[in-house]
């Protein structure tokens, strides 16, 4: 199980939260047109090593947050606040 630093309350179990999504793309534009929202929504790299995503803390703080986290040990580097940039470069 993970174990997520959530900087308002603290080390929690993954349980108390829920994974939201791929932090590292953008939306794209209102006028982008089909093919833009269907790459968006549909077509994902799936690529390996640290990843940044979306997690809501839904059974605390209820915040948004962005975390970075290794595809494969599931190693968590950073928790930082949605408005926040994450560190850059390896751990």
């Amino acid at each position: 199980m993970l174990q997520i630093p959530c900087p308002w309350c603290g080390v929690r179990d993954e349980t108390e939260f829920r994974y939201r999504g791929d932090a590292s793309r953008s939306r794209p534009a209102a006028d982008a047109g089909a093919a833009a929202f269907h790459a968006y929504v549909y077509q994902r790299a799936n690529e390996f090593g640290w990843h940044v995503e979306w997690w809501l803390h839904f059974a605390g703080c209820r915040r948004l947050l962005k975390v970075v986290r290794h595809t494969e040990s599931h190693e968590i580097r950073a928790v930082t606040g949605p408005q926040d940039e994450p560190p850059a470069g390896p751990p």
